[in-house]
């Protein structure tokens, strides 16, 4: 029952969504949508979706992760993103029965800076600022008869730019498979289904959808867990010619950037390992290719890609902390707390 009211709220949820399969950044809005939720997260690479344990933060990104272990559990996460823009999140689990039923709750913020306005002519007009936010119910339960959890969050969405503002409604939903003999976890998520109840000015554009499958093993003799994720499955090339990577010879023959089979693929993944991912203090070291690759400067060795972080626990609380490096112009330290409220 309670499984085809999840089913029913979906349905109202999507009404009216036009799904578009070849979306990537710049190309919907709201793309605040998919960026990384946790520390944890972005130090395994940024886009992690196989942790189903007590880390409430894991149910933001991924629905079906969210778990009985997470009830009474509060999160709050900070990161100064680039420039001045500020990024935050917050999550919440309460658990509504012995049966393990959770509701989970979720709300991510994202503000911008100020900028200085100019009319068409640049006459000075004002300062404005421009920020976004996401309000999010989640609720997961598993399936009869099979080692399957299906999860689905529920998103209002706020944006404003200046005078212009914007409404919208999406939905994720997942699917988390866990073999117990092999210790083995496996998810697939759709996310950002949806659609503007209010456009910024007339046009309606489409969210920032995307599919990311993930796989995860916890080692039997060592105490480390790897990640593989592909992300952003729904979209074949994800790797487009870079217009600064052009050779022109001397005779003015011009060669552009080609990418390979290969090196599509690789776009699309993303690594990553935990160690001791069972004690009071674990960390995380995470690589995702497609970061690298775009923002990677030639005859220059930068990292981009990389993120590393570690995670503490004492008593109730929990600290964790990441280090991403983006390009040679300025890298993120993302920090979060987790407390039990039992």
């Amino acid at each position: 029952m309670k499984f085809k009211i999840l089913v029913l709220l979906l349905f109202f949820s999507l009404l009216n969504f036009t799904p578009s399969f070849s979306q990537i950044a710049g190309e919907s809005t709201y793309q605040f949508l998919n960026i990384t939720s946790s520390p944890r997260q972005l130090a395994l690479g940024g886009k992690n979706i196989t942790t189903q344990d007590d880390d409430v933060n894991s149910g933001l990104f991924n629905p079906s992760s969210i778990t009985q272990e997470m009830d009474n559990m509060l999160s709050l996460n900070y990161f100064s993103y680039f420039s001045d823009i500020s990024f935050g999140s917050l999550a919440y689990a309460y658990r509504l029965d012995n049966r393990g039923n959770t509701l989970h709750f979720g709300f991510s913020y994202i503000n911008y800076g100020d900028f200085i306005g100019y009319d068409e002519f640049g006459n000075y007009t004002s300062n404005f600022s421009g920020n976004e936010s996401a309000l999010s119910v989640g609720y997961a339960s598993k399936l009869k008869n099979i080692p399957v959890t299906f999860g689905t969050n529920l998103k209002f969405i706020t944006s404003t730019f200046e005078q212009y503002n914007s409404y919208g409604l999406a939905a994720d939903i997942g699917f988390f498979y866990f073999d117990d003999t092999n210790d083995i976890k496996a998810s697939l998520v759709l996310r950002n289904l949806g659609f503007q109840l209010k456009p910024y000015n007339e046009i309606h554009e489409s969210l920032p959808f995307e599919i990311n499958l993930g796989v995860s093993q916890k080692l039997e003799n060592a105490p480390i867990t790897w990640h593989i994720t592909l992300e952003n499955i729904q979209k074949w090339p994800i790797g487009l010619s870079n217009p600064s990577r052009i050779i022109t010879d001397l005779d003015g023959n011009i060669s552009e950037e080609k990418v390979s089979l290969f090196n599509e693929i690789l776009r699309h993944t993303i690594v990553g390992v935990e160690l001791f991912p069972d004690s009071f203090f674990k960390m995380q070291l995470g690589f995702s290719f497609r970061r690298s690759e775009e923002l990677r400067i030639l005859e220059q060795r930068n990292f981009s890609g990389i993120s590393f972080g570690f995670g503490m626990k004492f008593s109730k609380l929990r600290f964790n902390y990441c280090h991403s490096k983006y390009s040679s112009a300025s890298n993120v330290n993302f920090i979060g707390m987790q407390i039990d409220l039992d």
